[in-house]
């Protein structure tokens, strides 16, 4: 398993534990796409970017844009990131959190700030994780093939 699928499972773990339903790469009206995204039972929206090295974090110019999508917005990272860069002036703005994660589960080491969201916006991102949700459910089944009718066993 890579750093980044270790990230990302122990992120999805602490957001199970917090009452939130997540989901993994799910894209937004906008054409990006987010690494998680997940709802509480109210509707609110928490989405998190995973980073699994330096150069990630820093080449990321995407992430404004999943603002406007969530209450909260978070990177999540492994105990290998360099948290030191994380506290530099300008490295991350003050409506970011940090979320710390290996396989086995997460904690928050700054929080997020939070924002409202637009009522339309977060209607069209429920319903469309909704979707999403149940399709991959039905991925193992496929349609079946044009087969001949039986009209009659006689």
């Amino acid at each position: 398993m890579t750093s980044t699928e270790q990230v990302t499972r122990g992120a999805m773990r602490f957001l199970l534990e917090l009452g939130y339903a997540p989901m993994t790469e799910v894209s937004l009206t906008n054409g990006r796409r987010a690494d998680i995204v997940a709802l509480d039972r109210a509707g609110r929206t928490i989405i998190v970017e995973v980073k699994s090295s330096l150069a990630d974090f820093r080449s990321d110019s995407k992430w404004q844009e999943y603002l406007s999508y969530c209450e909260e917005f978070f990177f999540a990272v492994d105990g290998d990131f360099p948290r030191t860069v994380l506290d530099e002036d300008g490295s991350l703005p003050s409506v970011t959190g940090v979320i710390l994660a290996d396989a086995y589960g997460a904690d928050i080491v700054r929080p997020a700030a939070t924002r409202v969201v637009n009522a339309a916006k977060r209607k069209t991102l429920t319903l469309k994780m909704a979707r999403l949700g149940a399709m991959r459910l039905t991925d193992d089944i496929k349609p079946l093939a044009a087969a001949p009718r039986i009209t009659s066993l006689l």
